[in-house]
Formats: structure tokens, sequence, C-alpha cells
């Protein structure tokens, strides 16, 4: 968390706060975590991209700064100088029209401004596998991932079959597949299902602006919750019933991921 339709929400609404905007002052006490972002002043900001649960923004002579939400992080955005910070500020972009506030309460995302395109030291995002949204992710390419994987919920989690899907979208994916998330070597039918899965849970989950779990760690921009919450058909229901089938989800760890499944749906080979 966050994950893709999180981070997508995040970049779609801070596209018109921050693109075409000069960066005026970066504010922050921890240059370890945010690092070399004082080459961002005076420089402006071109675009807005993302790649996987990664924002990336294009800055004037040739840089990029790459921006991690990881577990807790996010954005608050403001047309006028906050009055007082927001809760668990860690840095603020002070433009010449407005401000934009990072937040992150646990203290894990980082920042770090670079030389475009030079990320081969952040080795997740260079190997990458391709965006779930766009026409690059192939159905066969996928199925031929898929039938060597010895545990799917793991290899969809390292991003190298797919780029984006972390543990909420994995489960819920698997759900719509009928898949265990044990299940190994998937069948070409298998791994169809999960591929048409995975764009739907996707596209139906950055529509309403991601999940926002009972912890309220993830909101919008703006301040507002994402609905998808109210869509998830496993995560986070454990002790309900499944909506397909009406047997109680379960929950149990797999690879230290909290993993929610239907035993009925979904059985395990």
């Amino acid at each position: 968390m966050p994950e893709l339709p999180e981070v997508e929400t995040t970049r779609r609404m801070l596209e018109p706060v921050l693109v075409g905007r000069v960066v005026r002052d970066v504010i922050h006490t921890d240059p370890e975590r945010y690092r070399n972002t004082t080459a961002m002043l005076g420089k402006q900001i071109r675009a807005i991209e993302r790649r996987g649960k990664y924002l990336i923004l294009r800055l004037d002579d040739g840089l990029d700064c790459i921006v991690h939400l990881k577990m807790t992080g996010g954005f608050r955005t403001t047309e006028l100088p906050f009055l007082e910070p927001p809760r668990f500020e860690r840095l603020r972009l002070v433009l010449h029209d407005g401000e934009v506030s990072y937040v992150d309460s646990r203290r894990f995302g980082f920042w770090e401004v670079l030389p475009r395109n030079e990320w081969a030291h952040l080795g997740t995002l260079a190997k990458m596998g391709p965006e779930p949204l766009e026409d690059e992710f192939a159905l066969e390419p996928f199925q031929a991932a898929m039938a060597k994987v010895s545990k799917v919920k793991p290899a969809l989690l390292s991003q190298k079959p797919v780029a984006g899907v972390g543990n909420i979208y994995a489960d819920e994916s698997l759900w719509h597949a009928q898949i265990h998330p044990e299940a190994s070597k998937l069948s070409a039918a298998q791994s169809k299902r999960l591929h048409t899965a995975i764009r739907e849970v996707m596209t139906r989950a950055v529509a309403v602006g991601g999940s926002t779990l009972s912890d309220n760690s993830y909101q919008q921009p703006n301040g507002e919750p994402g609905y998808f919450k109210l869509q998830h058909a496993v995560y986070d229901r454990a002790g309900q019933p499944c909506p397909r089938c009406g047997s109680t989800i379960e929950k149990y760890f797999l690879a230290q991921r909290g993993t929610h499944f239907c035993p009925r749906c979904q059985p395990k080979p």
C-alpha cells in the first residue's frame, strides 16, 4: 500500500497542480531519505509519470525526481500556503502559486533526484514488468511467465511479470480468476483468466480512487478516501461470506504477507 491504483490516482490529481510549475523551495529535514532534492530548486516540472508504484517527476535540465510512497506515503495539495502543516508532513514543495505537502506516517517512502532514466540502482524500478493497463501487457508473455511460477501470488508481488500489483490487488485478482494464491505452473486458461482479472480490477480501482483501508493511511491528494474498498471481494474481509459462493473468506500468511481467499472458489492445488 499504495499500489498502482493509488499511485495512478495520485499522479492524475497532482498533474494539474504541479506540471508547468517552478519549484521555489523544497523543505524537509532528512537528506538521506529525500536525496538530492535541492537540485529541484528553480526547475520546472515538465510532466508526472508513473511506473508501477513509482511516481516520476520529469524536470528541466534532464533530471528526474523518483518518488516511492512505500506503505504510508501520500500528498496533500492546496492553492494557498498551509496555515498549519498537514499531519505527518515530511517534505513540502513550495511553488510560485501554492504548496504541495508530502506526508508519511511511518517514514518508509523516499525521493531521489537523478539524471533522466538513470535508475539502475533502483532494482525494482529498473527490472519491472509491463504496465497492466497498457497494450504492452500482452497475454502470451504473461502465460509463459505464469507457466513457470512456483507460487503465483509471490510471483505477482515481485513486479516482474506485471507492474504495480501489490497485496490488495493480487488477492482481488486471484479471487476473480478463481486461482489459489499458492497455485503453481498455471495453465494457459488460468493465466488468461488472471490476465483479464488484473486488467479489470485495476481499471475499476483507478476509477474510484484506489482503496483506503481502516487505518486511513492512504488518501487522495484532496483528502478524500479511495472507494474501491467498498468493492473488495476478499481483501480485508476474513470471516465474511464470499460474494460469489457464500463460503467464509479465510486469511493466512504467504511469503510474510496477509493473504485472503475463498476456500471453495479458490481450492488449494
